[in-house]
């Protein structure tokens, strides 16, 4: 962590923030492999932080550095089927990570904050995913003391080891030094993941100082502790047993993310498949995703020849990417409406293509980041609406799109207007739909909607690959609101003018509490109890205000708390 001194908050409003990058960008990670282990190491850059105004001082990060790892994450699964573990070490003497940077903190308005926590989580818990379920073992080589965000990203390693020179240490001094909580998931990964007794961790979390060695071990903070003369050699005997146990390819044929293509005017956002269309007026993004123009590959073999052209790869790129931009660079625009339009053959046949070939490297990894990308949306502070007319493509693996959003419109009928041959609105659930695409809760979307009400479930079950009209797809419940011709462009009209005049905080509340009903998991306790209390704290005075704890920390002097318990 690095010293903070009163100063004028910084303006990361005035900065488009992309999250695209690659590796001969990064400023602040090496990306190495070696046959099947790669290494990743953290070398901040301490004056090439995102914006101006704070230096990037003992290996402490901010949302740039933090892009440069989630680009690294993500080629590592498509680029290098080959690697199975991946080492995660830091480039400096005795300091692996000192956590999110506190004078970037301090200065930061509340958004850039909860923006900056949450995409840091979405990072972690796609480390966790990649050893899950891509057969890519990361191992955390601490060869130096881990603080908040540092210990945090370890967490978020399978393996954790430390190298036992007299003062490395892990810690998170969140509390007792910056009277706010870890930002990424560490109260959690703790005692859910490690397994560490609720009151060693309750001291470990007080503790500034954070905990050594063997005691790191016996504890269940750390999995090793090992001399420095020996700490290369285990790492790398620890990576190779780890490469031996994966099932991933041999093959180093990866597929290369090229550059994504996107041209942005003031008031739209254009990529092959994906149009976003803004109206500030209103406050809204309209959301077009454009159906596959053609029948998919032949074979697995077809599939890898296209890269990242395939279809639903480019697809969940473009999504990813407009929903980053959209969630950082425009904070007012607090509702989208998602039209998913196109040829429903064509999305019906890569659905089951999906299903078909889930056993192969590349389509497993596709899969996977469209899950990824889903649930990116499940926590985007915005209401979601879809919006299903004559022409639209909701089927499957794009009918999750509408079942993530919070509200489903869809018109009876055909426009007065149409053509004499049109066809009225359908949607069509597929056996995608009952498992592929979890939520964070552990719930498929459909289980999430039904929940309590196994019967409904099982009435949508028995009509899956079956097209459903507005009046099936009513009393099924897939949908909020079928109406005709007359009501349907005024009703909607009107619903998204009234959404635009509510509170945004407490639609953020109220939309986080319904879209995650039923069991508590990890990652819904990282992203729901612990973020939600920590965007509270991110605002109280003890904190963030001119004599609170982050404002304070490392001027010299004491922060000055209000203490009564609220």
């Amino acid at each position: 962590m690095t010293a903070a001194t009163t100063a004028p908050p910084i303006a990361p409003d005035a900065t488009i923030v992309s999250f695209v990058t690659e590796p001969a960008e990064y400023r602040h990670w090496r990306l190495e492999t070696d046959g099947p282990v790669a290494t990743l190491t953290l070398s901040v850059d301490p004056h090439a932080g995102i914006v101006p105004g704070y230096e990037l001082k003992m290996n402490s990060y901010d949302l740039g550095v933090d892009i440069e790892l989630y680009d690294a994450v993500q080629r590592l699964r498509f680029e290098h089927p080959e690697v199975k573990a991946v080492v995660v070490s830091g480039g400096m003497d005795r300091m692996f990570c000192a956590g999110a940077n506190i004078r970037m903190l301090a200065q930061s308005p509340h958004t850039w904050k909860v923006n900056f926590c949450k995409f840091t989580n979405e990072t972690r818990n796609g480390i966790e995913d990649a050893t899950q379920h891509s057969g890519q073992t990361y191992i955390a080589a601490l060869n130096g003391t881990a603080a908040g965000g540092g210990y945090e990203l370890a967490l978020a390693c399978e393996q954790i080891v430390l190298v036992d020179d007299g003062s490395s240490a892990v810690s998170l001094p969140e509390v007792p030094l910056l009277g706010v909580l870890p930002g990424t998931g560490g109260l959690t990964r703790v005692v859910d993941k490690r397994k560490v007794r609720k009151d060693r961790a309750d001291v470990f979390a007080t503790k500034s100082e954070g905990v050594r060695g063997h005691t790191a071990v016996e504890w269940g903070l750390i999995d090793e502790t090992v001399a420095p003369a020996q700490f290369d050699a285990r790492v790398h005997a620890l990576a190779e047993q780890a490469a031996n146990r994966s099932t991933r390819p041999d093959s180093p044929n990866g597929v290369t993310l090229t550059r994504l293509s996107r041209r942005n005017d003031d008031d739209e956002i254009i990529y092959r498949h994906v149009r976003a269309t803004l109206d500030r007026t209103g406050r809204r993004v309209d959301i077009e995703v454009s159906a596959p123009e053609s029948v998919p590959p032949a074979d697995a073999a077809a599939v890898l020849s296209q890269g990242d052209d395939y279809y639903p790869l480019a697809l969940t790129r473009e999504l990813d990417d407009l929903i980053l931009h959209l969630r950082t660079n425009e904070i007012d625009l607090g509702t989208w409406v998602f039209r998913v339009l196109g040829n429903q053959d064509n999305a019906r046949a890569y659905d089951k293509q999906l299903r078909e070939l889930a056993h192969d490297w590349f389509v497993n990894e596709v899969i996977h980041y469209y899950k990824r990308t889903l649930k990116r949306l499940d926590v985007t502070s915005r209401s979601l609406f879809a919006v299903i007319e004559p022409g639209s493509a909701y089927v499957g693996f794009l009918l999750e799109l509408a079942l993530a959003c919070d509200r489903q419109y869809m018109l009876e009928g055909v426009y007065e207007d149409a053509e004499p041959d049109a066809c009225p609105a359908a949607v069509e659930v597929t056996e995608s739909n009952f498992g592929a695409f979890p939520m964070g809760n552990g719930l498929t979307r459909l289980e999430s909607r039904f929940y309590g009400h196994p019967e409904l479930l099982t009435a949508v079950a028995n009509r899956i690959n079956e097209p459903l009209i507005a009046e099936a797809a009513g009393e099924l419940g897939l949908v909020t609101s079928a109406l005709d011709d007359i009501d349907f462009a005024d009703e909607l009209r009107i619903v998204l003018e009234e959404r635009a005049a509510l509170s945004p905080d407490a639609l953020t509340g109220m939309e986080a509490n319904h879209r995650f009903v039923g069991p508590e998991t990890q990652e819904s306790k990282i992203f729901g109890r612990l973020t939600a209390w920590q965007n509270w704290i991110f605002v109280r005075p003890n904190a963030a205000g001119p004599e609170g704890a982050l404002r304070r920390y490392g001027t010299g002097a004491r922060a000055s708390f209000d203490h009564e318990r609220v």
